[in-house]
């Protein structure tokens, strides 16, 4: 049942309290920047619990929640199946450190969704899944570069927090105080969907590259899809010149397809990368590809990668259950449904308010970019307006519309939204248009 819409603006004092509260303990008053309104301004909300589709502050407030947690949920917060599981497996204990027979019923649930994996390793976290796979990929072909994409995001890993560098054939420098030039002289940067730019790293580097990791939907500078040329040429050239391809589908697993983005673009990675999702909300990561590459791990091959918490069985009974019910029940002609109809609400809304913009959309990703032109890398993407996007998001906020809180993020449609929720939030954004 849906509730009321709160009052405009919405007030928030129990949140600005408890924000100069953790001010004083925390960095920033958070334990991750992206929470921090940094890019919007103002303090953030804090959260006193989630229900379905909603949110609800520590004041009472309700909001309609397009974040989802950043992406994991997808059947909405707080599922039946997902909480039952969690109770079950909570009753039997937390932590183990020795195996589990739902870390197995998980690794099949995830070798039979997605076709390119043979073999997964569970992990904490999709960071820990990239730097993992990165690793595999150099201790495999006994190589040292990495080639990634400007605008591609793969957790905190030293060696893939990269500057873009002034050409294909320069190497990244580091982007964040605390990591060396020693860590990234293996990095090259690249620009997205740029053929030209990634066949000359190979013909540059192409005996010296182990991998190119990607995010084959972008998620992480807004909504980027790659095209076909792209996807053709990264296969060919990982191929001919023995390096691996990665497909980081922390964001994009299980969310666009049950196979993945890879299933929608008939691509077939190496080495794949999973998370959010895939632990049903709880912190969790995998990362699996072709049999012969993953048996390079210890304890049957040479590369090291170990984890106190990994499969975890509270994180494997909330993913299991999760993947469950996407298979058994799947949502995902609904979510294509109801991602269109917010899509093209937010188009008119934009229209009618003469605001450039552009809007793009995979299943129920998407991102309203406050620029008319084309997004198909950083390049554009850096030149949205952000302090348009800043009161946009504002105004929505006030009016009970929790979106992303940077223009390069993408918002999340739920299987616990209903058409109702999708046609309050374009009124909402059409109110916020004719304010920019």
């Amino acid at each position: 049942m849906k509730s009321e819409t709160p009052a405009l603006p919405t007030k928030r004092p129990a949140s600005t309290a408890a924000f100069e509260r953790a001010l004083r303990l925390m960095p920033g008053g958070v334990n991750s920047p992206a929470r921090a309104f940094g890019a919007v301004g103002g303090s953030p909300v804090f959260i006193d619990r989630a229900d379905g589709a909603y949110l609800f502050d520590l004041d009472g407030n309700r909001y309609l929640d397009y974040i989802g947690s950043w992406g994991p949920q997808i059947l909405g917060h707080r599922p039946p199946a997902v909480v039952e599981a969690l109770e079950r497996a909570l009753s039997r204990g937390t932590s183990y450190g020795a195996p589990t027979e739902a870390e197995s019923e998980l690794a099949e649930q995830i070798i039979d969704a997605v076709a390119s994996i043979e073999k997964v390793r569970l992990v904490s976290s999709g960071t820990e899944a990239t730097m993992s796979a990165v690793r595999l990929a150099r201790g495999f072909t006994g190589r040292d570069l990495i080639i990634k994409f400007s605008g591609n995001y793969h957790g905190h890993v030293d060696s893939l927090l990269v500057a873009a560098g002034s050409s294909a054939a320069t190497l990244g420098a580091p982007s964040s105080p605390g990591v060396t030039s020693g860590t990234t002289k293996d990095t090259l940067v690249l620009e997205y969907n740029d053929v030209a730019e990634l066949a000359q790293a190979f013909s540059v580097h192409g005996s010296q590259i182990a991998g190119v990791i990607f995010e084959p939907v972008v998620g992480n500078m807004g909504v980027v899809k790659p095209s076909e040329e792209f996807c053709q040429s990264l296969r060919q050239l990982t191929r001919e010149h023995g390096a691996l391809l990665i497909c980081d589908e922390v964001m994009t697993g299980f969310r666009v397809a049950f196979g993945g983005a890879q299933s929608l673009l008939g691509l077939e990675p190496d080495l794949t990368t999973l998370g959010k999702i895939v632990g049903g909300g709880l912190p969790v990561g995998a990362y699996g590809g072709r049999a012969d590459v993953m048996d390079h791990i210890l304890p049957v091959g040479q590369v090291f990668q170990a984890g106190t918490l990994s499969g975890n069985p509270l994180a494997t009974a909330a993913g299991c259950a999760t993947l469950k019910q996407l298979k058994e029940t799947p949502p995902y002609e609904r979510l294509e449904k109801l991602s269109a109809r917010l899509e093209a609400g937010l188009r008119k809304a934009a229209e009618a308010a003469g605001v450039p913009h552009t809007l793009a959309r995979v299943g129920s990703m998407m991102t309203l970019f406050f620029n008319p032109e084309p997004i198909v890398s950083w390049r554009e993407a850096s030149q949205c307006d952000t302090d348009r996007f800043a009161r946009y998001f504002c105004h929505l906020l006030d009016r009970g519309i929790y979106m992303p809180c940077s223009q390069y993020e993408a918002l999340f449609v739920s299987a616990a939204h209903c058409e109702d929720d999708i046609d309050e939030t374009i009124a909402a954004a059409g109110e916020a248009m004719q304010t920019l």
